[in-house]
């Protein structure tokens, strides 16, 4: 049975709902606590004893400034503290050339960032199990509907649920993600390699289609092995098609993805890297996705308002390292837009419209920037 409560609006400000517990949607609904937003819920999809987990992240300076002002410091989830990225050119399994720069951010994972964001989430702001299933405008505002049969009313709903996001294909069905025609193969050890601080990137010379990211975590190592792969490659790999399951969990890795992997390892890799890749036996993966770029990330449902934010509204080839950065920027730019609502009456609409319009041209070039650096590496179609 449906169940839906209307409350009076809060003085204070809108009543505001975020979907999405990954990172950006935490990210957000601490930016907006933080600035004096008191009626904000936060709704995930996943219930609360589900397994979460993540891969590697790089944080630019932006985003780090962002965490630093809601009170998160870095020392609780960067355990690296080096910014040196190594380039290293493989020639017939042996690195030759070396190029050392450096990276104007810091390297996380996923798990420590979002423990360091959920753990700040005031009680009840968070619930989990709620899948949306639909968005309407009755009542005048936006109301949420959940797969459970709940239903929610808010001014603002903001979606940060992530690249397979049912807000877009909500509010932008006509943006669907087609795959790129590579995967992000990847695994976590739970040995350390001796001496190793610095992300260290290996690409083929000459490029012909793989690349291998390696860094350090806690308690061992991340890595990343992009190799092209077919549709059908995919489904006999995976069991289903990149639509259908984008992400990879351990469990629907076979045997035949396995050895594909292994046997790339052996072909490109250097003896060290190959023999790490082998080794790992927990491992996971994802299709690499592409999307139209956005035209807009704002929609008016009733007399109020929806958002997509991050994933959710464009995401983007890993390569570009800019996916939490996306999510992180736009939600600080968006709690900047709805404070001067809130504190100086600035109207809503147009305060949101000029929050697109600064946030819209770099969350196009995120998504155009990747095709371009795929095609460097030999990468996809």
């Amino acid at each position: 049975m449906s169940s839906h409560t209307a409350t009076p609006r809060n003085r204070d400000g809108l009543r505001v709902a975020v979907v999405g517990g990954s990172l950006t949607g935490p990210t957000a609904a601490l930016l907006l606590h933080h600035a004096g937003f008191t009626d904000v819920t936060l709704y995930e999809a996943v219930p609360a004893s589900a397994p979460l987990g993540g891969g590697l992240i790089g944080l630019e300076h932006s985003s780090l400034d962002i965490l630093d002002q809601l009170g998160v410091p870095q020392h609780e989830f960067v355990r690296y503290d080096s910014e040196a990225v190594m380039d290293i050119t493989v020639c017939r399994r042996r690195p030759e050339a070396e190029h050392r720069h450096l990276f104007a951010g810091r390297n996380t994972t996923w798990t420590l960032l979002h423990q360091a964001l959920t753990r700040r989430l005031p009680a009840g702001l968070a619930h989990t199990g709620k899948r949306v299933t639909g968005l309407t405008g009755e009542y005048g505002r936006p109301l949420l509907h959940f797969a459970d049969g709940d239903s929610a009313q808010a001014d603002l709903v903001v979606f940060a649920d992530g690249r397979a996001s049912i807000g877009r294909r909500l509010l932008d069905p006509d943006r669907r993600l087609h795959y790129a025609g590579y995967v992000a193969h990847r695994g976590q050890t739970s040995t350390s390699q001796p001496g190793l601080r610095d992300f260290l990137r290996f690409e083929p010379d000459p490029h012909n289609g793989m690349q291998f990211n390696l860094a350090p975590i806690p308690g061992g190592c991340d890595w990343t092995f992009y190799l092209s792969a077919t549709p059908a490659q995919y489904l006999d790999y995976f069991g289903a098609t990149p639509a259908r399951r984008v992400f990879v969990l351990p469990q629907h890795i076979t045997e035949a993805a396995r050895a594909a992997v292994d046997a790339s390892a052996r072909q490109y890799l250097p003896d060290e890297q190959a023999a790490l890749v082998h080794d790992t036996s927990t491992r996971m993966a994802a299709a690499v996705m592409d999307i139209d770029p956005p035209t807009r990330m704002v929609w008016a449902i009733g007399t109020g308002h929806a958002v997509l934010l991050g994933d959710a509204l464009a995401p983007v080839r890993p390569h570009t390292a800019r996916g939490a950065n996306n999510g992180i920027e736009q939600a600080a730019g968006l709690a900047a837009a709805l404070s001067q609502h809130r504190k100086y009456g600035a109207d809503l609409a147009t305060a949101l419209d000029g929050w697109q319009h600064r946030q819209l041209p770099a969350a196009v070039a995120a998504v155009q920037l990747g095709p371009k650096l795929a095609h460097r590496y030999g990468l996809g179609a």
